[in-house]
């Protein structure tokens, strides 16, 4: 199929974006869907395969069974979002011995199983978007001893959403990557959404706090300025008759004080902070 195309640089084989993205790929779904949704964290339409069986629901490439990829380009890229189900992708290539060998890789896979034509193997997904690197070069090399001859046919299944998958003649970093073959935005962080943080005028001031500052704006403020002394209505009595009486009347203790007359200094009250939480 792509054998006698010139192969350097990026080689895609699906681009979510466009009028037809399936244009050269089988469709297979049973009790599932495959189609083309708009992803809110990357603002772009992607297309997801769901399916309640991951064997049932799936794509492939070429569309007909019999063809051949012959991409010879030895490294599969695959930009995918996380469904936190399981999923798994198979990719079939030819060595140099004119063996055909499959590398089927998943997410509910937990040891590596090599066999003489299909190799098992575990994958770990972030949540959120991932781009996928897969060297089969080296993979061939380290599982059966062989050189990578060609990649003949590209096999994608449930559940996941894709962005793009293409080969590339070597693993370039960030910078180099054109922007259609980047994951522009960035996911949502679900933790901060759930927090809530109130403005701080929302927030009602503490009822401790408050009767502190009335109880110290009250001892501030004192007599106001219009208020005068009252004038006794009748002549201050004789020295000798306050002396009998106080005499006479039980006198009663006074409450303690402490040094220069000063009140007694309160316990420290919960803050702000601690009353409410």
């Amino acid at each position: 199929m792509y054998r006698a195309a010139y192969q350097k640089g990026f080689l895609t084989v699906l681009y979510s974006v466009g009028s037809s993205p399936l244009d050269n790929w089988s469709t297979y779904t049973k009790n599932g869907y495959i189609k083309r949704i708009y992803d809110e964290d990357i603002k772009s339409l992607v297309l997801e395969i769901m399916g309640s069986n991951v064997s049932t629901t799936f794509i492939h490439c070429p569309s007909d069974c019999k063809a051949e990829l012959g991409i010879k380009l030895p490294f599969l890229v695959l930009l995918i979002k996380n469904m936190h189900k399981y999923f798994c992708f198979e990719v079939k290539i030819q060595d140099d011995q004119r063996f055909m060998r499959r590398f089927r890789v998943s997410n509910f896979q937990s040891k590596t199983s090599v066999k003489p034509f299909c190799t098992a193997m575990p994958m770990g997904m972030s949540p959120g978007w991932n781009q996928i690197q897969f060297n089969l070069a080296d993979f061939t090399r380290r599982a059966y001893g062989s050189n990578y001859l060609e990649t003949v046919s590209l096999q994608v299944h449930a559940n996941v959403r894709i962005r793009r998958v293409y080969f590339t003649d070597k693993l370039y970093t960030e910078a180099e990557l054109p922007n259609d073959y980047k994951l522009l935005g960035k996911p949502k962080d679900l933790k901060k959404e759930k927090q809530f943080k109130a403005p701080p005028t929302a927030r009602p001031p503490s009822p401790l706090n408050t009767g502190r500052t009335e109880a110290t704006s009250d001892k501030k403020e004192g007599p106001t300025q219009d208020t005068e002394p009252e004038a006794p209505t009748s002549p201050p009595p004789p020295a000798a008759e306050p002396k009998a009486e106080a005499a006479e009347a039980p006198t009663e203790p006074e409450a303690p004080t402490s040094g220069g007359g000063e009140e007694p200094t309160t316990q420290a009250e919960p803050t702000e902070d601690a009353y409410y939480y």
